[in-house]
């Protein structure tokens, strides 16, 4: 009788291990199609964004003072720029520029178009009134757990504040900010050319110098949009400045404003670079 009992709770228990796992099994299943249905989704839309809108680089203009050999004219030779400096290399690199005239029939939240050297980040920008709208919706309003890539709500993209932040999703087939990890690389912050970001917003082209590149545990320190005076704002640079884990040699002060991008490198970390701005073209 006993020898019963024990086979009839084995197999229950062997029955209850097969339930588990099929519904292990299915959820996973169904997680997986539901993982591809988002990426084919935002894949899909991001070839008509790009068939749609008109990007091209712009040079330098003829007419544009060259900050390079504005400021020779006022040193002496005796005083002579660092070569090692890329700074003044950077200056002469082509803006990005972006006809806003489709985005903003797609989407009028659209703010800015972001390209990232050495990754898959050629998006462009959004913002809502909060950040999290974009954290589960796409460029086109459509629900979706890859989200979009999207301005902090407290910036204001035409008037440039101290720490400008972008954020998107880390996502494991490269899309949104998941290809933001490659700057953890030696190959990428090794580098130079990687070094400047390019944003085009529908009043300016800009460049930005990145000075700072790092993976931390979840934190929120470092997406402090205002700050209450120079000296607490150049405190902050220098800690953002000294977290990278490679010296870019640039220099910082508290007349400088920032750009910063976030993601998720996985539950526990963030992935940050901030690169501060160096040239702009109004439009």
């Amino acid at each position: 009788m006993k020898k019963k009992n024990k086979e009839k709770k084995r197999n229950k228990i062997f029955l209850l291990l097969i339930i588990i796992a099929g519904v292990l099994f299915f959820y996973s299943l169904f997680q997986i199609i539901s993982w591809e249905k988002d990426n084919n989704q935002v894949e899909k839309e991001m070839d008509k964004i790009k068939k749609e809108t008109e990007i091209k680089e712009v040079p330098l203009e003829e007419s544009e003072p060259n900050e390079e050999e504005s400021m020779d004219d006022e040193k002496d030779s005796t005083d002579k720029k660092p070569t090692f400096d890329p700074y003044w290399g950077f200056l002469k690199y082509n803006y990005l520029e972006v006809d806003f005239t489709n985005l903003v029939k797609m989407n009028s939240e659209v703010v800015a178009w972001l390209s990232v050297s050495g990754t898959n980040i050629n998006y462009p920008v959004v913002q809502h009134k909060d950040n999290e709208y974009y954290l589960n919706h796409t460029f086109n309003g459509s629900k979706n757990n890859a989200g979009w890539v999207f301005l902090d709500y407290r910036n204001q993209i035409n008037t440039w504040q101290k720490n400008t932040i972008i954020y998107a999703h880390g996502r494991q087939n490269g899309s949104m900010f998941g290809s933001l990890k490659n700057i953890l690389k030696e190959d990428w912050y090794k580098k130079e050319s990687n070094h400047i970001i390019r944003l085009s917003t529908k009043n300016q082209n800009s460049l930005w110098q990145v000075f700072s590149v790092y993976r931390i545990p979840t934190t929120n320190d470092y997406i402090q949009t205002a700050f209450s005076s120079e000296n607490s704002f150049q405190n902050f640079l220098e800690k953002m400045k000294n977290r990278s884990i490679y010296d870019f040699q640039v220099d910082l002060n508290s007349n400088d404003v920032i750009l910063t991008l976030s993601t998720c490198y996985n539950d526990n970390d963030k992935v940050v670079l901030h690169a501060k701005y160096i040239k702009g073209q109004e439009r």
